[in-house]
């Protein structure tokens, strides 16, 4: 198992490897579209950038847990500690069309979830029905919230002329649930590594990202992730934006998100 800082040097390497191979169909595209391209986009993330699930993945299998056992002692930290792989954020290098339906995304991460509570101790069978409940429970618009600079920042940049892209390692249901958040109004294009098989920092993510919003002429990265968001935006050729992540190196920061307006302005 590889901890946080082997992921991110192997995922590293493996992405300018990747970008090299990338940027031969990227300059024949621009042959072909650069002449057309217009408008400016900015491309957010969104689990940690525009809104959070409080108790993140850990806090919905504790209450999965709850529904199937009752009262428990497996405490956020006891979970956490055994879903550190498996899920497909964690191996962005490999694509998974196959998953790309949201049954197949959520049946491949059912087994992931009931190995991860077996973990803990817990019986086979309620360990799978305690996996088949997290589904409903981190799903539920109504468990998660938007930062406070959220809206405001995303209405000032859209009467600035700007168009928002929402690209997020995610789950099938983040359409609905960013429709529930009251989002809806600012994103009409979403791309989503549960649909598009394609996980950030891999190349294709922002590549899709910036076809589904027509070849913009100006756009900008936005999001909380060194790597996923920012490293991988840079690979891709776009300027990025770190937020709410104080940076461990010289990347462009901002603590919230209306500092980005300033930025995109300049």
């Amino acid at each position: 198992m590889l901890n946080g800082q082997d992921r991110a040097s192997s995922v590293g390497v493996w992405l300018r490897d990747v970008v090299r191979i990338c940027r031969v169909a990227d300059s024949r595209r621009d042959r072909v579209h650069g002449s057309a391209a217009a408008g400016r986009v900015l491309i957010w993330d969104f689990d940690g950038t525009l809104g959070h699930r409080p108790g993140h993945w850990s806090g919905a299998i504790a209450d999965a847990l709850s529904d199937v056992l009752g009262p428990h002692g497996f405490s956020r930290a006891m979970i956490s500690a055994e879903i550190r792989d498996g899920f497909p954020w964690h191996t962005p290098q490999v694509p998974h069309p196959l998953l790309a339906d949201g049954d197949a995304w959520w049946r491949h991460l059912g087994r992931v979830l009931a190995a991860a509570i077996g973990r803990l101790g817990v019986a086979p069978s309620a360990a799978a029905a305690a996996a088949n409940r997290v589904r409903p429970h981190y799903t539920d618009p109504a468990s998660w919230q938007l930062f406070p600079d959220a809206v405001p920042t995303l209405a000032a940049l859209s009467g600035l002329g700007w168009r928002h892209v929402l690209l997020s390692n995610h789950v099938p249901e983040l359409p609905e649930i960013v429709t529930g958040l009251g989002l809806g109004r600012y994103f009409n294009v979403i791309v989503n590594s549960a649909e598009t098989g394609y996980e950030k920092p891999h190349p294709q993510a922002f590549r899709l990202a910036l076809e589904r919003s027509g070849w913009p002429r100006s756009a900008w990265m936005i999001g909380d992730n060194p790597v996923a968001d920012v490293a991988g935006a840079v690979s891709a050729g776009l300027r990025a934006i770190l937020v709410r992540t104080p940076p461990a190196d010289g990347s462009r920061y901002v603590p919230d998100l209306a500092d980005v307006i300033g930025l995109v302005s300049g």
